[in-house]
């Protein structure tokens, strides 16, 4: 194990770091109650606050390169000795830019009995998480955006970021019951480009939409669900892509838009399916709404 050249090597303080791997949650690393105590016990004299904006976890060399290039700050590292030689660089680059962050190499067992994940993809990597962009400011700037109601998924999320990437879509925007895509499996599903897609939640309360899509309709989007629905246009339509500010909204797997979502977007939207197939899943009906739908002004 390596921790920083001025810090005590005592088993407490490195057990600390390594909290973010193993003993805590999701919601604990972004539960700031839950990370004061983090901050004592990794360092009593230092701010019990400077982890308050809170922590992410991200898995294998891709996705925590991406995350650096982003800018995030890397808090500590653990890896198995298996990644350490492919991930040389990566690890110099991480002692280079954050030289306070601690970095664990230990065996395969050890690895496991921390996380308590059978396989890892990769070194892991625990960083501070970055500031939510300015909703408004994502809105001015973007042509494509995507809506994410209420997907808990974590491979959809992941696979929805990774067509927007990929297909030129400006942001993602998250509903509030929408899962976490800073959340380790999702960002590996997206193989990083949760750190390239600027995203950010979007509407409060149980009803996203009732401060949500007005906040689009100021900004000139042209709103789209995506639904099965008797008055639905194809994606193809060219009053889509001719549109210059268009936001798609994507619903959870299984059921779909709630009504009324459906009934206050400007259009609803459908694949033409063959085959008697009603549907695609979500990852994959975004990524051909994305393509049909690309802005290329």
């Amino acid at each position: 194990m390596e921790l920083p050249p001025n810090a005590p090597c005592d088993t407490e303080r490195a057990r600390a770091h390594l909290a973010p791997f193993s003993t805590m949650t999701d919601g604990e690393l972004r539960d700031a109650k839950q990370l004061v105590g983090l901050a004592r016990a990794c360092d009593p004299d230092a701010d019990p606050d400077r982890l308050a904006a809170g922590l992410f976890v991200a898995e294998s060399v891709n996705v925590i390169d991406r995350a650096l290039t982003a800018g995030c700050v890397p808090f500590a590292v653990l890896t198995d000795a298996r990644w350490e030689r492919a991930a040389a660089p990566l690890l110099q680059r991480i002692r280079a830019v954050a030289p306070d962050a601690p970095v664990v190499v230990a065996p395969a067992d050890e690895v496991r009995a921390i996380t308590g994940y059978r396989e890892t993809r990769g070194p892991l990597a625990a960083f501070h998480r970055p500031a939510e962009p300015s909703l408004d400011t994502l809105l001015a700037e973007a042509h494509r955006v995507a809506v994410l109601e209420d997907v808990t998924n974590y491979t959809n999320i992941g696979a929805i970021f990774r067509s927007a990437a990929a297909l030129n879509v400006d942001a993602v925007l998250l509903t509030p019951r929408c899962h976490d895509p800073l959340f380790r499996r999702a960002s590996r599903v997206s193989m990083g480009t949760v750190f390239q897609v600027p995203w950010a939640r979007i509407g409060t309360g149980d009803d996203w939409t009732r401060d949500g899509l007005p906040l689009l309709h100021d900004a000139g989007f042209t709103t789209v669900a995506l639904a099965l629905s008797d008055d639905s246009v194809s994606i193809a339509d060219p009053r889509l892509k001719a549109a210059d500010k268009l936001a798609l909204v994507l619903g959870t797997e299984g059921d779909g838009l709630g009504n009324g979502t459906i009934a206050a977007c400007d259009l609803t939207a459908r694949i033409p399916m063959a085959h008697g197939v009603d549907s695609l899943n979500v990852a994959a009906a975004s990524a051909v709404a994305f393509w049909e739908t690309r802005w290329e002004g």
